[in-house]
């Protein structure tokens, strides 16, 4: 489902308990208020605009919470609380509520799918349920006005949240070619990959040896120098031509950005059973997140982890 965005945890001191890592989702509640807030407001420029947005904001205070205008705005509120909230039963309580104010609450459905499925299937279900919830929520005109622009629009996200959920339960029950087409028509929605669905797909073209989708995904972000991409484009190079030149150079990039891949990979150090939550570059929970994408790429590769291991040091 999609990546967390990459900044390092807060560090702890020996005696304290780390703190709670925030929902990232439940950060959302600030700009659905800033937006709310604005629409209801004439600004004769831009400057007037930003002189309102500094006085909301002046000394730290919280933005004031406006009323919500329907009933998808009081679900989506409750699902702002839902993110925050501690226990599962509460949040499940609150989706539930939030569902029954509107059917069109896409994210009350991807709660539920990760909270409270018993089966891949009927998470499934769940996140296509969500799916419909999003495309009714922001209408048939989104699809044509605002292509490439999906995820910079608050009202989207929801959509491609349940998308992404979606996409990652079809993945798993083998319908393969489904999930990939869901995820290359995400990245046409919303180029700009806020949710990293892009090291997703790399993950599974390079698992499905889908070498003219890999071509096309490497041209489209080109320059990337994540760990995932990097040692995804070294492992697609050793497929084409085995122990190249041109996979030795790109082997040790990914060595270069990230030194801990390869012992996740080759099984000299267990990944644990739960994916980091926040991704620092260059650091083990980096690693931790690339080696678990690409395991089963690499490992069904011939010849690839032993190379892997011999090369760019």
């Amino acid at each position: 489902m999609g990546r967390t965005p990459r900044q390092k945890r807060p560090i702890a001191s020996k005696k304290e308990a780390p703190p709670p890592i925030p929902d990232m989702r439940a950060l959302e509640k600030t700009m659905a208020d800033l937006g709310r807030l604005l629409s209801e407001k004439e600004f004769g420029s831009i400057e007037e605009a930003n002189a309102y947005l500094e006085s909301l904001t002046l000394g730290g205070g919280q933005v004031p919470h406006p009323g919500p205008r329907s009933p998808l705005d009081q679900a989506q509120d409750l699902m702002y609380d839902a993110w925050e909230a501690r226990r599962p039963q509460e949040r499940v309580k609150l989706a539930r509520k939030a569902l029954e104010l509107s059917a069109d609450c896409a994210d009350a459905y991807v709660l539920l799918a990760e909270e409270t499925a018993r089966s891949l299937e009927e998470a499934c279900d769940l996140y296509s349920k969500g799916v419909a919830a999003g495309e009714r929520a922001i209408g048939e005109h989104a699809f044509k006005q605002d292509v490439g622009h999906f995820w910079g629009i608050l009202e989207t996200r929801p959509y491609m949240r349940a998308r992404a959920g979606l996409a990652d339960c079809l993945w798993q029950i083998a319908k393969h070619r489904e999930a990939v087409e869901h995820y290359w028509d995400m990245l046409r929605l919303n180029p700009n990959d806020n949710q990293g669905i892009r090291y997703v797909l790399l993950a599974h073209l390079l698992e499905m040896d889908d070498r003219a989708g890999l071509e096309k995904l490497f041209k489209r972000y080109r320059g990337d120098g994540a760990a995932d991409w990097l040692y995804g484009r070294a492992l697609y190079e050793f497929k084409k031509a085995g122990d190249s030149a041109s996979a030795r150079k790109l082997v040790a990039q990914a060595k270069k950005e990230n030194r801990h891949v390869p012992a996740y990979l080759s099984g000299k150090k267990r990944l644990p059973a739960a994916l980091p939550a926040i991704i620092s570059p260059g650091g083990e929970d980096e690693a931790i997140s690339s080696a678990a994408a690409q395991l089963s790429a690499w490992r069904n590769t011939p010849g690839a982890l032993d190379w892997l291991e011999k090369s760019g040091s």
